[in-house]
């Protein structure tokens, strides 16, 4: 499958705002794919692998980069699901 382009507009007065700062096109784009992975992430609309590859970060560099901005990987209910999973697996184990 090949790859679709998805395109965001920024009125010249903005870009050239941008870019007095230094941020080129390609950062601006590199940018906006980190920040969408993280918010389909943190949305659950993406699962990690695929927000990962929105964002154009290998899995362990999106990881890092949710950890900077503070979104678990892991959710408290997810948490909670392997808490409880370890529990009976460690009762089997002692009987």
């Amino acid at each position: 499958m090949g790859n679709i382009q998805a395109v965001i507009d920024l009125s010249e007065e903005l870009y050239l705002s941008l870019s007095s700062l230094g941020l080129t096109k390609e950062r601006i784009a590199n940018e906006s794919r980190k920040l969408l992975g993280l918010k389909y992430f943190k949305e659950k609309v993406l699962s990690l692998g695929k927000a990962a590859e929105l964002s154009g970060l290998s899995k362990w560099d999106f990881i890092e980069y949710l950890s900077e901005n503070g979104i678990p990987v892991i959710d408290d209910d997810e948490m909670i699901r392997e808490f409880k999973t370890v529990e009976k697996l460690t009762e089997r184990v002692k009987k």
